[in-house]
């Protein structure tokens, strides 16, 4: 990996390098999304099913785009038992850590009369969207799925790519199952988020979208925000390491590579303040790539994503950590709970050497649903929040009113809307 002297050009260089991968950056494809979407706004399952011939070579029509029970029992045939038993296990742990997160309606009052409150509903119908493709994405499922059914959506809609066969992964519909996904239909890219977005004949309209997915997928989640809400529009997988050089540098180079294997927009970034570690850490990630299966999509991340930043204090590295704002920033320094307190900006934050962050995608419990290209600035990871809503209770007295009265009608007469005044004023002036 290249080394580099962290001063102020060399980080407006690499922040305007990372900000290349963002999705905002994706406009050869956007006719051609708009397309897609309104075609299945407007021509429902017949365009659904003809982009699903199109894209996915498959046959799928009213009688079989919906998953039935036989293809949910067959597919358990299909799962070893060994992963069936990972897969309950992490879903143990994702929905005890997401149930701490769970709101409750609140109401206050005041002797004069006056009640105030929230009160929190959730969403009705929710679609999931699961990529599918050359790999199958189980842990995709349960991180979308938990959340929402802890939050008490009553219908989770799922929709995922099928092969040419009709066939859906048969991990990708166990971790439904086991997660409590509603119904699961076989559509996939724009045209599934089309149809969950407006609905077709056979797929029912959502209120929400969540789930990654490629180009088309983050383009036509944009296009439709608004008729439905939105997760967000995720951009190319991303870590941080953060390090004083007290690590193992030989682990430090297999947590950098475990992203950049995603895609060859992926980036993986060192930041520390110890040359002689970042020599090691580099001679580690040519040893790893030149062995590891997807060495082809890694070298091209790091060569195009991949930095180890010197930074001549850990004030300095914590500075431009927080700027680059990463979806997954592990700190491995002597205390990394005191550098933790220093840092503002990240998606997950994994402390210490043995929190690698392959546990936060598969197990830990917290959600692998985080903000990418600098948004951790002001995006959260998924949660329980993502799926509800809230209303605000307002309720008063005539005596409360009476009280502050004049108030609001001096309030409002001062933006010259009169019948805002008009209202409160009836009630107490003839």
């Amino acid at each position: 990996m290249r080394i580099v002297k962290l001063t102020a050009e060399s980080k407006k260089d690499i922040l305007k390098n990372m900000l290349r991968r963002s999705p905002d950056n994706y406009g050869t494809y956007e006719a051609t999304v708009k397309e897609i979407v309104e075609n299945v706004h407007v021509n429902g399952d017949s365009a659904l099913f003809e982009y699903t011939q199109k894209f996915d070579k498959a046959d799928i029509n009213a009688s079989n785009v919906k998953v039935t029970d036989e293809e949910i029992e067959e597919a358990y045939s299909l799962v070893d038992p060994k992963l069936l038993d990972v897969i309950r296990k992490a879903i143990k742990n994702i929905r005890e850590y997401h149930e701490l997160q769970k709101r409750n309606s609140w109401i206050t009052t005041k002797e004069n009369g006056i009640m105030l409150g929230q009160k929190i509903t959730p969403l009705k119908y929710v679609g999931v969207y699961v990529p599918g493709g050359k790999a199958a994405y189980p842990s995709t499922v349960l991180m979308n799925v938990i959340p929402a059914h802890v939050a008490g959506v009553e219908n989770i809609i799922m929709t995922t790519p099928c092969n040419a066969e009709g066939k859906v992964y048969p991990t990708t519909l166990v971790a439904a199952k086991e997660a409590g996904v509603t119904a699961v239909y076989k559509a996939g890219g724009a045209q599934a988020i089309a149809a969950l977005a407006f609905g077709t004949e056979s797929i029912p309209k959502v209120d929400k979208i969540v789930g990654p997915g490629n180009i088309f997928v983050a383009l036509a989640k944009r296009t439709v925000y608004g008729h439905v809400s939105i997760d967000s529009i995720a951009g190319p997988s991303e870590i941080l390491v953060l390090s004083d050089g007290s690590g193992n540098p030989k682990f430090t180079a297999a947590d950098l590579l475990s992203q950049a294997e995603h895609d060859e927009l992926a980036s993986a970034i060192l930041v520390t303040t110890d040359k002689e570690f970042a020599e090691k850490v580099s001679e580690w990630t040519d040893i790893f790539t030149a062995k590891l299966e997807r060495k082809e999509i890694i070298q091209k991340s790091l060569d195009n994503f991949g930095y180890i930043l010197l930074a001549d204090s850990m004030d300095e590295a914590i500075e431009v950590t927080n700027e680059i704002a990463p979806e997954h920033l592990e700190i491995v320094t002597k205390d990394p709970y005191d550098t933790m307190t220093k840092v503002r900006n990240a998606g997950a934050m994994f402390l210490g050497e043995y929190s690698s962050e392959p546990l936060g995608d598969y197990f830990a419990g917290p959600n692998h649903v985080l903000p990418t290209n600098g948004t951790a600035r002001f995006f959260s990871p998924l949660g329980v929040d993502d799926f509800i809503k809230k209303s605000s209770i307002i309720s008063y007295s005539e005596g409360a009113l009476r009280e502050v009265y004049k108030d609001i009608v001096s309030f409002a007469e001062s933006e010259y809307l009169t019948a805002h005044a008009n209202s409160i004023r009836v009630r107490f002036e003839d």
